[in-house]
């Protein structure tokens, strides 16, 4: 099982989103061994916004790094997303799960809870839309979204490796002076050779499932707060 969340306010750890036209994205690229030989389930990306009138709900996830034209989902692996939607941060749950599968030939299934449902081909730019409107999916390749300098990232690390023994830490994060910051903004932002930047991952591409839901399908009772992360659960 892959599992990856997000934070909808602007931070990638945690997982609280506010409906106001907010958006946040996660990544996970470059993955160990295990993750990497199981491309099926394997999450690269998770994004969630709202629409401009705030209507709507817009979720997207990535699995398959590097997918070719013969790359597949697979039809042993439920492709979810988990939501809660709370009126207050630290408030009590009302957890939601969209449940997505494809068989063989790629047709799609997706659920959420009881209330929800759609089937068919989801291949299409313009996906399908369940009976009533309120959901609407796309399946199928796209370019792979994330940008990844993978020289100023590896010289950013190397930055923090060798600052390890001096950081004091809170909430297991490192607490940095200005200075190292701006120093490690710098380094992801160039090259090694502190030139311009290199997306390592142009010219890739992944297999995006994006989706649309009327935001009260997740908000019950107006709830303002809306946590997002996805997994990939594949059958025994």
């Amino acid at each position: 099982m892959k599992r990856l969340r997000l934070v909808l306010s602007g931070l990638v750890v945690a997982t609280t989103a506010l409906l106001l036209g907010h958006h946040a994205q996660a990544a996970d690229h470059l993955d160990g061994p295990a993750a990497s030989a199981d491309p099926h389930a394997d999450i690269t990306d998770l994004f969630a916004w709202m629409s401009s009138d705030q209507s709507k709900l817009n979720l997207v996830m990535d699995v398959f790094p590097n997918a070719s034209a013969n790359s597949q989902f697979s039809n042993s692996v439920q492709y979810v997303f988990h939501m809660t939607a709370n009126a207050t941060f630290g408030g009590s749950s009302n957890p939601v799960d969209l449940i997505c599968t494809f068989d063989t030939t790629q047709v799609i299934s997706c659920w959420l809870g009881t209330q929800e449902y759609l089937h068919g081909d989801a291949s299409t730019p313009s996906g399908i839309t369940s009976a009533d409107g309120r959901m609407r999916v796309f399946a199928g390749p796209r370019n792979d979204p994330f940008f990844f300098n993978i020289h100023g990232f590896h010289t950013a690390v190397a930055t923090v490796r060798g600052a390890a023994s001096s950081l004091t830490f809170d909430a297991g994060c490192p607490l940095l002076d200005s200075a190292t910051s701006a120093a490690l903004v710098s380094q992801l932002s160039h090259d090694d050779d502190g030139g311009a930047p290199h997306d390592n991952f142009a010219g890739m591409n992944v297999l995006s499932l994006a989706i649309q839901l009327d935001k009260t399908l997740v908000a019950v009772n107006g709830s303002p707060l809306v946590s997002v992360w996805a997994s990939t659960n594949r059958s025994p």
